[in-house]
């Protein structure tokens, strides 16, 4: 099974974990976080990261996901990118980790792509319910 760590600031890994409590009713297995704090040693959270890695993967790949592309999180998750084993995306949200919880069986290929789809569809606007009757031609 697939696993997923999340590399964010604080506290925004530890909350998503707490959504996906939530959500499956326990934390799913092979899942971790690492909160990045402020002033934090690069070089250290690349090393706990690395740790954190090793425990969730049981061969059959990660999907690490960061929260803003080029910040430290986005640089220390990047480190672990390796074809075909590690998968590194960055824009994390919550629709886009539980699609990612949701589908740990397929090959790590095929559920990255998954997990990039839902994230570009994850974002759109809510209408008022007069602005959707009104769209719809109610």
């Amino acid at each position: 099974m697939i696993g997923v760590l999340v590399i964010s600031h604080e506290p925004l890994g530890t909350a998503l974990l707490g959504c996906t409590r939530h959500i499956f009713g326990r934390l799913p297995p092979q899942l971790a976080a690492l909160d990045v704090i402020p002033d934090e040693d690069p070089a250290e959270a690349t090393r706990a990261s690395r740790e954190l890695l090793s425990r969730i993967n049981d061969g059959s790949g990660v999907l690490v996901f960061t929260d803003v592309f080029g910040a430290t999180p986005s640089r220390i998750a990047s480190a672990l990118a390796e074809p075909n084993r590690v998968a590194v995306i960055a824009g994390v949200n919550l629709p886009v980790l539980v699609k990612a919880l949701s589908n740990r069986r397929l090959p790590l290929e095929e559920a990255k792509q998954l997990v990039m789809e839902a994230g570009r569809s994850a974002i759109f606007e809510v209408l008022t319910p007069v602005a959707q009757a009104t769209e719809s031609g109610s």
